[in-house]
């Protein structure tokens, strides 16, 4: 990744060192100014998080767009294009670039091409990018370290709408119906319960079965109800709440065994699941 910039700018919340694969989400803000930008290996998207609409004049692949950009406003640009962006005002925004190379495998797995391009976006409205952008977002702001298969997931749905909706080849990659056979939900189920301590990938999973993340994770939503990584959530506290009350080990350790990446990180979502801490529910 080869990034020129010509004024200051501040990195809030980055997912460089959080082991993220296959896309990197950074939380910008900086004051008025320009910058030049080149990304070799990435598609990059802006979502824009200003307070107050900016002036930008964004140009790239030969084109130029000036106009105001507000919260909420998305630009999509390219991999592999030179672009260069001048703003009025203190700017705020969400970046996010996802690797070309993942973005052509979720292709070829799914239509049988190796790659497609991208179209170039200016200022346009989208309330799936923008609701994957803010969820993203969250996650970055919760600092949970244990979220390898809720990020991957997000990441895949993020390629399939880039691939359905901004790509110069018309891609329809199709509905799956009938949930996954129970002979291969209950190979993924005991491969789960196997594997509670350690950091799941939907890749992982998807692999157990032969298919692409995409299909896995339609197929396997149909059978349970809930999304892979909320199963994992769900069984990763249904073991907590186990081996709470039946071991006297730390909440530390219980947080560790059961995939959680520190004591608050169980706690929070102990919480959230069923409405006490661990501490309360061991002596409840």
């Amino acid at each position: 990744m080869d990034l020129a910039r010509a004024t200051p700018q501040t990195t809030n919340l980055s997912s460089k060192n959080r082991g993220w694969e296959n896309i990197l989400v950074e939380q910008h803000q900086h004051p008025p100014g320009e910058a030049s930008c080149h990304y070799p290996h990435e598609h990059t998207i802006y979502l824009s998080l200003a307070s107050r609409p900016v002036v930008l004049q964004h140009t790239q692949a030969g084109k130029t767009y000036k106009g105001l950009y507000g919260k909420g406003d998305i630009s999509i640009s390219p991999v592999d294009v030179p672009f260069s962006c001048r703003w009025d005002a203190d700017d705020r925004f969400l970046q996010i670039c996802i690797s070309a190379t993942f973005m052509d495998s979720v292709a070829k797995e799914n239509i049988d091409r190796d790659r497609l391009e991208l179209i170039p976006q200016f200022r346009t409205r989208d309330s799936q990018i923008e609701a994957i952008g803010m969820m993203l977002l969250t996650e970055l702001q919760q600092e949970n370290m244990g979220s390898s298969l809720y990020v991957e997931s997000l990441t895949n749905l993020l390629a399939v709408h880039l691939l359905r909706q901004y790509t110069t080849f018309k891609v329809n990659l199709g509905t799956y119906t009938g949930g996954l056979p129970q002979n291969q939900m209950m190979q993924v189920l005991e491969y789960i319960d196997s594997s509670l301590h350690e950091d799941i990938k939907l890749a992982d999973l998807a692999a157990l079965l032969d298919m692409s993340q995409f299909h896995f994770s339609h197929l396997f939503k149909q059978s349970m109800g809930i999304a892979p990584y909320q199963y994992l959530l769900q069984q990763r506290i249904e073991r907590a709440k186990l081996l709470l009350k039946q071991s006297d080990r730390s909440i530390i350790e219980i947080a560790f065994d059961c995939g959680f990446s520190s004591h608050s990180h169980l706690s929070k979502q102990f919480r959230q699941w069923t409405g006490m801490t661990p501490k309360a529910y061991r002596v409840n």
